[in-house]
């Protein structure tokens, strides 16, 4: 046990003297850190938003909506299939009460129809195993979809980890440091950024669906009657973003957000106005070509969340795939459009149903209270330990140290963030880092009192120690992943310091000490010990 060969202790020197190294970073300011050469390595902590101050937001999603997405994507999937097939013939796709229904104008291709149907609708089982839709003929000839609610739970969950995802792109395009957007329950997300003090612009950001569309507007229909909303079929009528009167655009959609590559903010070349350049994908570019090369001189809509930002005319085909969004913007609401474009459309509205902001001042206070905490917890246990247990004590000392130093280092390695409750479990893992230590220490003197040798009574004493300490470890780790598993927020970063120190500590007081040890009985061959 105390055989500890000259490669493994360098390699246990080296291995630590590198993790303390990249501990360093974190004690140093942000702006000091970034005038450091880019190849030195400096990973730190982030402080979470009870520390570092900021802002928190809690958004919840409108479900109901998902429904009507869900059966308006039927609409159009079922439209394109029975157009394919020329000799099924179908009337008006009516959505309403939570159904779609059409009708076979030719009750000989029913059969036709509802095999068409079952490729669309995945032979009515998705991707839970459960039905996503009832398919039923009522009447013969007419069929009727209704989405399971299975399905629509299994639709709301991919919403919302899609619209997790969006929010996540749309903060980090702002350039704010280290958000933390989860989900909470089935319809909510958490939203944390640690030094933003002004909420306004990342709720107004956020609160954006960003629903993308380009289509022709109808000028067959009479402007009379599209004020009192009556269009002729396949159109509907649709409000004007910045004022005006409502203007009538065809149902069918040109171009959709799916097909963006990119989106900025940039100026009329003319007039000098900030507008928003997007630029298609290769779909995308070949569908707006086409369609602009058979509309030239026709006007088209381009529509973000259900209104008319502008309604330019096709004055000649457009090849090269790009459009620019003219809008009486500022640059400020220009740049938060094309970041909101840019970042993917919500699939499903938010809004903030609870908001506060912490000030930099209480996170001051906070980390002097955890820094206070710490000393206070260090200075007890090192005067206990070395008042107790004389040179051990000392090597648990430096034990406890390094093993604070190693979890500072892997937090920052892992781009983690650093919380109130995970200064806690700090101040936890220094208190109880040097239970094994007391373990092996009090098992070394319990082999002395039976008359073994100082070598003899430090192998037996590390040796059947190292096994409780083990197992008792194991119990505390079950406890940790538990609480990071099912936890969040606070208690997932008490987990993360916790299980970092169980680690660690482990390490450092067996492996570490026991070096020490080794090395030092190896060089004075002690006849005695106090312990």
């Amino acid at each position: 046990m105390l055989d500890f060969p000259r490669w493994k202790v360098l390699s246990i020197t080296i291995g630590l003297a590198i993790m303390i190294l990249l501990a360093v970073p974190s004690f140093v300011p942000k702006d000091v850190r970034e005038t450091w050469p880019k190849w030195i390595p400096h990973p730190a902590i982030n402080l979470g938003l009870d520390l570092a101050g900021g802002s928190y937001l809690l958004l919840e999603a409108d479900t109901g909506d998902v429904a009507q997405a869900k059966l308006e994507q039927m609409r159009e999937t079922v439209r394109s299939e029975m157009r394919r097939d020329p000799r099924i013939d179908i009337g008006d796709i009516s959505v309403q009460g939570g159904k779609l229904s059409f009708m076979v104008r030719d009750p000989g291709k029913v059969d036709a129809a509802r095999e068409k149907l079952l490729t669309v609708t995945g032979s009515g089982v998705g991707t839970t195993g459960q039905r996503e839709w009832e398919v039923a003929v009522v009447d013969s000839t007419r069929f009727v979809l209704t989405p399971t609610k299975a399905g629509i739970d299994q639709s709301i969950d991919t919403a919302m980890n899609d619209a997790r995802e969006v929010v996540d792109k749309r903060i980090n395009a702002l350039g704010t440091l280290e958000p933390t957007v989860v989900r909470e329950g089935n319809s909510r997300i958490v939203v944390q950024v640690p030094g933003l003090q002004d909420p306004s612009a990342l709720k107004q950001l956020l609160g954006k669906t960003a629903k993308l569309e380009f289509r022709l507007v109808d000028t067959s229909a009479d402007p009379v009657q599209i004020a009192q909303g009556n269009v002729p079929p396949g159109s509907v009528v649709m409000p004007y973003a910045e004022g005006g009167g409502p203007i009538a655009v065809q149902r069918a959609v040109m171009i959709t957000g799916d097909m963006l590559v990119n989106a900025t903010q940039t100026y009329d070349q003319q007039t000098g106005a900030p507008g928003v350049t997007l630029q298609l994908d290769g779909a995308g570019s070949k569908r707006f070509a086409k369609v602009t090369q058979e509309n030239s001189g026709k006007p088209f809509a381009i529509i973000v969340d259900g209104a008319v930002i502008s309604a330019p005319r096709i004055n000649e085909p457009i090849l090269g795939g790009s459009a620019v969004i003219n809008g009486g913007f500022t640059v400020k609401s220009a740049n938060e459009l094309a970041i909101a474009l840019r970042s993917g459309k919500l699939p499903i509205a938010l809004k903030v149903v609870q908001e506060s902001t912490v000030s930099p001042e209480l996170g001051a206070d906070s980390i002097r209270a955890g820094i206070t905490a710490s000393i206070i917890a260090v200075v007890a246990v090192i005067a206990f330990m070395i008042l107790t247990y004389g040179r051990f004590g000392i090597y648990a000392t430096l034990a406890v140290i390094i093993n604070v130093l190693v979890i500072l280092a892997l937090m920052g390695m892992l781009n983690a963030t650093l919380t109130l409750p995970g200064i806690a479990g700090f101040v936890l893992t220094i208190g109880t880092a040097v239970d094994a230590n007391v373990l092996i220490n009090e098992r070394i003197r319990e082999e002395r009192r039976r008359g073994r040798s100082v070598t003899q009574a430090i192998e037996l004493g590390y040796k059947e120690a190292s096994r409780t300490i083990f197992e008792a470890n194991v119990t505390h780790a079950i406890a940790g992943f538990i609480m990071l598993i099912l936890g969040s927020g606070p208690i997932r970063g008490f987990a993360v310091v916790l299980l970092f120190g169980i680690a660690t500590s482990v390490f450092t007081a067996v492996v570490f000490t026991r070096m020490l040890v080794s090395i030092w009985v190896r060089r004075n061959r002690p006849s005695e010990i106090h312990i």
